[in-house]
């Protein structure tokens, strides 16, 4: 037991000036979201002139958009002719269900044909299609033609998935049947949770398995596998979501990437400091890059991923088609059988 004592000790002395040399609390959102970035785009949007998406007259246009955020401009013309003169145009949106969206009070619409939808929400995803009529004179002006172009945008709200993450790391131990390693386990779970609770995330269904292992150019050793996963939503976390209800995900997949870069770092620097501090390897101890790391997603209900129908947004939770429904945080819009969903992002069937 003395050993495993020895090595508790260290565990305890290597958690506070771990954050105390790193200056984490101070430095790591930085880190964080240079590294990672707090909100991607999906690369589809692709943003041809400043928060606008120009129109196709020969196939839709599909936009996502970040639930309860101001939509991008669709402008009601192609980019081909924005570069020309358009004379005497005029523009009549049609969005989802065949509402006119003109004097609609969830909408921005310009003079020059340009929508934003504001305060996007799941059901206002769907089809959103302008046509354009405008005159066209020979050089004469004797002769007039009215041409028509029509545009369609598919627009689908989405979500950011909440990200879990899945790790798993090895320590080198003397025997599978000491108790030091339950005392261990139990000790390194506590300091790992005291490492990440100002972020409220914790640690969630932790493990361990000892086992016999040959590693290469080794003779056999035994082993501790350790796996346990990091949850963002430790006490307190719904506070944050219900003073920042827009940007809860951002909020909570911040704080886990956050976690994950502290507890990365934590076993990264343990061959260090048993370098720096101790003369004698203890009894338990890390084995060297045996961490590993695994992200877990999951969707909010109503949403769900489909890397098929949305290729171009693939890490995005999407609301669910009309027909399908999600009742719970998987990643997938299961089909509703009993009755027929006319709108998007359904919870229920």
């Amino acid at each position: 037991m003395q050993g495993c004592s020895s090595w508790l000790s260290f565990l305890l002395l290597v958690a506070p000036q771990f954050l105390l040399v790193l200056g984490i609390k101070m430095n790591i959102h930085k880190k964080i979201k240079e590294e990672n970035g707090l909100e991607k785009i999906p690369h589809s949007i692709k943003l041809i002139k400043k928060n606008y998406i120009y129109g196709n007259p020969n196939h839709k246009v599909n936009v996502y958009v970040k639930v309860h955020r101001n939509s991008p401009f669709l402008v009601c013309m192609d980019i081909s002719l924005s570069q020309n003169e358009v004379i005497d145009p005029t523009y009549l949106w049609i969005g989802p269900n065949g509402q006119i969206l003109k004097g609609k009070s969830y909408v921005n619409l310009t003079s020059t044909g340009k929508l934003m939808v504001l305060g996007f929400r799941e059901r206002m995803s769907g089809s959103y299609t302008c046509t354009l009529s405008y005159r066209v004179f020979r050089n004469d002006l004797r002769a007039e033609q009215e041409r028509f172009k029509t545009y369609k945008f598919m627009v689908y709200a989405y979500r950011e998935p909440d990200y879990t993450y899945r790790m798993s790391v090895h320590f080198e131990t003397k025997a599978c049947n000491l108790l030091a390693n339950d005392e261990f386990f139990e000790e390194l779970k506590k300091i790992l949770n005291n490492l990440i609770s100002y972020l409220t995330c914790h640690i969630a269904d932790p493990s361990y398995k000892c086992h016999s292992v040959k590693r290469p150019k080794h003779g056999i050793g035994t082993e501790l596998f350790i796996v346990f996963q990091v949850n963002p939503f430790a006490r307190g976390w719904d506070v944050i979501c219900h003073q920042l209800p827009a940007d809860c995900e951002d909020v909570t997949n911040s704080h886990i990437r956050q976690a994950r870069w502290l507890i990365e770092e934590f076993f990264r620097r343990q061959e260090s400091f048993l370098k720096h501090n101790y003369k004698n390897i203890p009894p338990i101890h890390y084995i060297d890059h045996s961490f590993q790391v695994t992200r877990l997603d999951s969707c909010r209900p109503g949403f769900g991923k489909n890397d098929i129908t949305h290729s171009d947004c693939a890490n995005c939770c999407v609301a669910c088609d009309p027909g399908t429904y999600s009742p719970n945080n998987e990643v997938l819009c299961e089909k509703c059988t009993g009755l027929r969903i006319k709108h998007y992002g359904a919870k229920t069937c």
